[in-house]
């Protein structure tokens, strides 16, 4: 029996056909109300933000006031509201006669073209001031052809009206919204987007903030599992597809899953060839740089490497999996007694994503040395992987289990081309790393570290900046290295976000602060940041996230004193 004969499929035709019928009148609608259809998103955002970072603690195992719920309020309502204030501002540049991109933000850098997209306004400046970002484009891309090329949809090249799948995802809140806002105002199409059933309680809010969307048939949600996704995939009233997930996800899709799927790969012959996006996530690294760190340094820096690991129980496409770190620099040792001084410290919180205990089970059982850390024991440290064929170099684990790889190399140059070549020839995955370096090392050694900036082949890179925080920022391109094809689907095809709508990316570099304020001042790199309010370490998070959600809303003045009162205190 088909899942289409034991499936009521009725709900999902009249979506795609009410999709359809409303297609062109997206395609038709102009500049000026596409951006008073954002400006009233907004507000919508603020009203429900409360009950969805209510309704995403209780799903995840804690309260609404814990100070978990921080990363609930970054990942949720700022993150939507951060992404939907991006395509503002680019938009109303378009509707003033101006260029997408200011010419200024163009330049050469080392024989690339690269675009200055963060930060975009004042209140960045202030805000996350030390933070930027850059859009490198793909080699042989011109300045010229950045600026003629960016936001084609509204520039003389519209896309034809067209109906979108978007396949939710279950871990991160923000990612369906914001994949549905950028098939809208990027790709010109109307949106179906399937909840998936891990976060489905998010439907009303999502149906709340996207109401005259749905009002005007531009967007439909639906629910359901792997037979109602294949159902829709194969509709023949969706013309393409974007999914985050995994690569089996990609693959069930595109080659099936029967006995025949493997030689429809090997002779490119799927069975679906619909047009397809997707972000699969991979083995995330966080390379160490050697180099003159203090204590305070060790600390903050821990408290980084942690958050990128237990942000979300692990439960992120580029949480930090494995840690490379110099085997002989006489850092490794405090750094590694500083992650478990916190991770011992923070307080227990449950895994909630399927299967994420007894990956990490698995894991703590496949290594005699994995420390069980925290009150819970629900962290796993694996302090020296020697394997070139051990499960966490090569499987993705979604969980809250960090390894170790320890390199030889006799100074900070020699390290960070060891580590280069170790993260892209030896963990799957391109989709984000993160690199750490002092200042003063970088400065030292300026040519190893822009080579290894240029090498590295990741769709986004932090430099003293965990990857994920690119997926927050709207301006920023998020997804896999270019380079992926649908035989070999690693993390992905095509970019999100991206408010600038900029073609030709291959990457984007994310930098920070690699102390806070007012520290930095004695790294030679000042800035006026303090602790990251997404920090898991943070005192202040949730009350930080909380103003800077309703300033980002509504920005008046009048809310900023709020917010550096409370980050001030983080």
């Amino acid at each position: 029996m088909t899942a289409a004969s034991v499936l009521d499929t009725s709900p999902l035709d009249r979506a795609v056909g009410d999709l359809r019928e409303n297609a062109a009148s997206w395609t038709a609608t102009t500049l000026a109300e596409r951006t008073a259809l954002l400006e009233r998103m907004l507000p919508k955002v603020a009203e429900g933000a409360p009950a969805m970072v209510a309704d995403a603690a209780r799903a995840k195992g804690y309260a609404a006031e814990s100070a978990w719920a921080a990363e609930d309020w970054t990942t949720a309502p700022w993150a939507l509201a951060q992404t939907i204030s991006a395509y503002l501002h680019v938009l109303r540049r378009l509707a003033a006669g101006a260029d997408p991109i200011d010419v200024k933000a163009v330049r050469h850098h080392e024989g690339r073209t690269v675009v200055d997209v963060f930060p975009a306004t004042a209140a960045d400046r202030l805000l996350l001031n030390g933070f930027t970002a850059q859009v490198w484009t793909r080699p042989g891309t011109t300045p010229d052809q950045v600026l003629a090329r960016a936001a084609g949809e509204y520039r003389g090249r519209p896309a034809e009206s067209a109906v979108a799948l978007v396949l939710g995802a279950g871990n991160v809140a923000a990612i369906t919204p914001l994949d549905i806002v950028h098939k809208l105002y990027v790709d010109g199409e109307v949106v179906l987007a399937k909840m998936n059933p891990v976060n489905a309680y998010l439907r009303p809010h999502f149906e709340r903030v996207f109401a005259e969307f749905v009002e005007r048939g531009w967007v439909r949600f639906v629910d359901g599992g792997p037979a109602e996704g294949a159902y829709l995939t194969t509709h023949d009233g969706v013309d393409t597809i974007h999914v985050t997930g995994s690569d089996r996800t990609h693959d069930a899709i595109v080659w099936g899953t029967d006995e025949q799927a493997e030689e429809r790969r090997r002779t490119d012959a799927p069975l679906n060839d619909k047009p397809f996006t997707s972000e699969l996530g991979g083995v995330s690294p966080c390379i160490v740089t050697p180099g003159p760190w203090t204590d305070a340094d060790l600390r903050f820096q821990a408290e980084h490497i942690v958050t990128s690991k237990l942000n979300n129980s692990g439960h992120n496409c580029v949480a930090t999996q494995i840690l490379v770190v110099p085997r002989d620099w006489d850092g490794t040792g405090k750094l590694l007694a500083e992650i478990r001084k916190v991770l011992r410290e923070l307080p227990p919180r449950p895994d909630y994503y399927p299967g994420a205990e007894s990956r990490r089970a698995t894991i703590a059982g496949a290594h005699p040395d994995a420390e069980l850390i925290g009150d819970d024991t629900c962290r796993v440290l694996v302090p020296d992987i020697t394997d070139p064929d051990d499960p966490m170099l090569t499987v993705e684990v979604f969980a809250s289990a960090l390894g170790v790889v320890r390199l030889p190399a006799a100074d900070a140059p020699q390290f960070l081309r060891a580590a280069t070549e170790f993260a892209n020839d030896r963990l799957p995955g391109t989709l984000g790393a993160t690199l750490l370096v002092h200042p003063r090392t970088e400065r030292a050694h300026r040519a190893a570290v822009d080579e290894a900036i240029a090498a590295l082949r990741y769709g986004t890179l932090g430099v003293n900046c965990w990857s994920a925080f690119g997926f927050l920022l709207g301006y920023t391109p998020w997804g896999a290295f270019p380079g992926h094809t649908r035989q070999d689907i690693g993390s992905g095809i095509g970019f999100v976000h991206n408010a600038f709508m900029i073609e030709d990316v291959e990457k984007t570099v994310l930098r920070a602060p690699f102390a806070p304020s007012p520290r930095g001042l004695f790294t030679g790199a000042p800035s006026l940041s303090p602790r990251p309010p997404y920090y898991v370490t943070n005192r202040t998070g949730l009350t930080t996230m909380r103003r800077l959600t309703a300033y980002t809303v509504d920005p008046k003045v009048s809310r900023l004193p709020g917010i550096f009162a409370s980050a001030l205190r983080g």
